[in-house]
């Protein structure tokens, strides 16, 4: 009989991994939640028009990374490679743009880019994002990279560095963009290089091959080329950044992998994760939404790796989420037992207290190991002898000590020592 595993490329999360996954998930999200941001649920596979369009036909993401098939329809459709092309037509299908200015929404979820697996780099990756539509504040730039450093930051991360710079816009852009062709057509290049300069030039600067990087070192910086108007508006991100606490690294060669960026620019990387250092990044899309059939409306957002940021609290030492599944362990010793110990763990978990429980008729020995295999403080131990005498054994399974406390009362007991235990550590 064949045995199925999961795909190349595609990592399950499993306990115990999969609650340190999901509370880095929760503290990459929480500060935008707090900042006013609304949760967006997109869908997973979208137009493949949306993602050419949007992200742009040149890029390794749209040419040769997408998940495409054509549906029962007809359709041309792909699996969603990243989220703000779905964000952007979410806004203007149901006119959030007609509100409150500027937008601001944040997702969660799996996107899929058909890359060659190394460590840390999936076919299935899974990101938090926001994005805040409307606004092209310098004040909007700032709060946006702030949410992700207070994400990561909230993680106890601190090897992880905040690169930044401007990509210009539609008027100071063209003369760079010329200035960098000529200079690329003296380069040795390959003809896919050269066809790629063609359509878009600042694609080569992404490029990762040394014998490419050896042949730029004196390529024109686009910092250079800035028009007045990206220079304040750049300086003010910067001040505001500063003001907030954020520090950062001038990036001026930094190129992000979709088309659609401009102004302000961002990547964090991480010292410790090797060749795939990148654990999240964005920047500003000025003329996307127009680009998608939308009002001209400027936006700002980034995408954040949350395998990414796992494997970097992994590399520093950090265990994200609680290190147990459960709190107090019902041991229950008898029939009797087991429906009063099925009744105290439905009001332990209304009340907020995680709770398992010995199944299957087990022994006092037996249950007692499967409540150490738990990772819970407390066993809280019921016999027929206890039912009898309206009372409950609880042992403290850190301790080693135990105690026979009355069964009136002993949700809020529990949840007092648990509070207390809590303040201690």
């Amino acid at each position: 009989m064949t045995v199925f595993s999961a795909p190349k490329g595609v990592p399950d999360y499993v306990p115990p991994t999969s609650a340190a996954f999901l509370a880095v998930r929760e503290a990459l999200s929480a500060p935008a939640s707090a900042a006013g941001y609304g949760y967006i649920e997109l869908p997973v596979f979208e137009e493949r028009g949306l993602f050419v369009r949007g992200v742009g036909a040149s890029t390794d993401v749209v040419s040769k990374e997408m998940y495409t098939f054509t549906d029962r329809g007809g359709r041309d459709m792909a699996l969603r490679p990243e989220g703000t092309a779905g964000v952007m037509r979410a806004v203007i299908e149901h006119g959030l743009d007609r509100g409150q200015l500027p937008v601001k929404l944040w997702y969660a979820g799996a996107f899929f880019r058909a890359e060659r697996p190394q460590h840390g780099r999936y076919r299935q990756l899974q990101q938090v994002g926001v994005e805040a539509i409307g606004s092209d504040d310098p004040a909007v730039d700032a709060e946006v990279i702030a949410l992700a450093d207070e994400g990561f930051r909230s993680l106890g991360l601190t090897d992880f560095t905040l690169e930044l710079t401007s990509l210009g816009c539609q008027e100071c852009r063209p003369v760079y963009r010329a200035a960098l062709q000529d200079f690329l057509a003296g380069l040795d290049l390959d003809e896919q290089t050269r066809q790629r300069a063609a359509i878009n030039p600042l694609r080569v600067l992404d490029d990762k091959r040394s014998s490419v990087q050896e042949q730029l070192v004196d390529a024109p910086l686009l910092r250079d080329y800035w028009c007045g108007t990206c220079v304040d508006h750049y300086d003010q991100t910067r001040a505001l950044l500063a003001g907030l606490g954020v520090q950062w690294r001038e990036a001026p060669r930094l190129v992000r992998g979709l088309d659609y960026y401009t102004r302000t620019t961002f990547e964090f990387t991480h010292a410790r994760l090797g060749a795939q250092s990148g654990i999240g990044g964005g920047g500003r899309y000025d003329g996307l939404m127009a680009s998608l059939g939308g009002r001209e409306l400027s936006g700002i957002g980034y995408g954040i790796g949350t395998d990414r940021t796992l494997l970097a609290c992994q590399a520093e030492g950090l265990a994200p989420g609680p290190g147990n599944r459960c709190d107090v362990f019902l041991v229950p010793l008898g029939d009797q037992a087991r429906t009063y110990c099925s009744q105290l763990g439905a009001q332990l978990r209304r009340s907020g207290v995680r709770n398992d429980m010995a199944f299957g008729g087990r022994a006092l020995k037996g249950a007692m190991k499967a409540a150490d295999r738990s990772g819970a403080r407390y066993a809280v131990i019921v016999g027929e002898a206890e039912l009898e005498q309206g009372a409950v054994v609880v042992k403290d399974l850190g301790a080693g000590s135990q105690e026979t406390l009355g069964a009136d009362g002993i949700e809020q007991q529990l949840r007092d020592k648990i509070k207390q235990e809590e303040r201690g550590q």
